[in-house]
């Protein structure tokens, strides 16, 4: 019997090792990926010619970071300025000199269980990895 228990320990102990690199890796990369699209929105809403994050182009990202694994459903975009107003409307778009701020948030879902079956206390799979930014508008009417 003590020898199929730390059969069972030894095994799972040598999963864990052969594994925890990977998922952490996933993490990582999503985190990056996450941190490029929120640079990326922020880059074209902030632009001469916008002064705003509408949902067009939420809806574009979404499609791009489906195509990156992620589950749309499950992004959430938050998007303000530093003049209190919404920073998703085409028709108040932020003026020149006044900050877009957008922040991109995804849970972690199932990315932790290996650590937990070894006693690693690990973010809830509600719990959101998140990205965020600023730029200053550039939008002169």
């Amino acid at each position: 019997m003590k020898q199929i228990l730390v059969f069972v320990l030894l095994a799972t102990l040598i999963c864990w090792f052969m594994f925890a690199p990977v998922y952490k890796h996933v993490m990582i990369v999503r985190q990056a990926v996450l941190q490029k699209e929120v640079d990326y929105l922020l880059e074209i809403g902030a632009n001469g010619r916008h002064g705003y994050i509408d949902s067009a182009m939420i809806q574009d990202s979404r499609t791009r970071m489906e195509a990156r694994g992620f589950i749309p459903g499950d992004l959430v975009y938050t998007v303000e300025t530093t003049t209190g107003a919404g920073g998703t409307d085409a028709s108040t778009p932020a003026r020149r000199g006044a900050g877009l701020r957008l922040k991109l948030t995804y849970p972690y879902h199932r990315l932790f269980v290996i650590d937990r079956l070894v006693g690693i206390t690990v973010p809830s799979e509600s719990d959101r990895m998140g990205a965020t930014g600023m730029k200053m508008s550039e939008y002169v009417p």
